[in-house]
């Protein structure tokens, strides 16, 4: 979020879109590089180090594997560098496509905050269809949870999962979309700058 206020000035108005890009460029680079650089002799960066593994594949994973919560330098580079770059490719004019998905761009927190509360509640409705009581989504603690006996066997598979994301980003998108045209026309409340 604080690289985001960074590299905020870059959209000022008046700022040379060639200029931009170049940076954003040469920023993604960096990144990648660094974290090709950190990440392959465990130097620095990550509590969990990577190791060959019994295939070429397994050890690609297993260098990809990084510390997601709370984010580690080597998940913030390998994860920020391709967003600069695709995001120095998207700066042509706004196609169809991207029309259709600023408005969550330009709530971004609204979204998130939004979609916490969405996911949870789509959570309790899957447990409750799955024949289990709703309380089962509440996790007492949180050590070992992902090894918890009453855990085995919930879930979705990736195409599940792909599907309840199209769902939330569906069920979300009208909401953001008023939200968006609720900010763009009362200038006047500063607040809502942050929401």
């Amino acid at each position: 979020m604080a690289l985001g206020y960074c590299l905020g000035s870059l959209y000022s108005r008046g700022f040379d879109l060639r200029e931009r890009r170049k940076i954003l460029l040469s920023l993604g680079f960096a990144s990648i590089g660094l974290f090709i650089l950190l990440r392959s002799g465990n130097w620095y960066g990550d509590a969990a180090h990577w190791s060959v593994q019994k295939n070429s594949l397994f050890s690609v994973l297993s260098f990809l594997n990084v510390t997601k919560y709370p984010p580690s330098l080597m998940y913030t580079l390998m994860t920020l560098g391709p967003a600069l770059i695709v995001l120095s490719l998207l700066e042509k004019r706004l196609d169809w496509l991207g029309k259709i998905i600023i408005p969550i761009g330009r709530v971004p927190l609204f979204f998130y905050i939004l979609h916490i509360f969405l996911i949870h509640g789509l959570a309790v409705i899957a447990v409750v269809i799955s024949g289990r009581p709703w309380t089962d989504m509440i996790i007492v603690t949180l050590a070992n949870s992902s090894e918890s006996p009453w855990l085995k066997g919930y879930g979705f598979s990736l195409a599940g999962t792909y599907m309840v994301w199209i769902l939330v980003i569906l069920l979300l998108y009208p909401v953001c979309r008023w939200y968006d045209g609720y900010k763009t026309n009362h200038k006047e409340k500063w607040w809502l700058s942050y929401l």
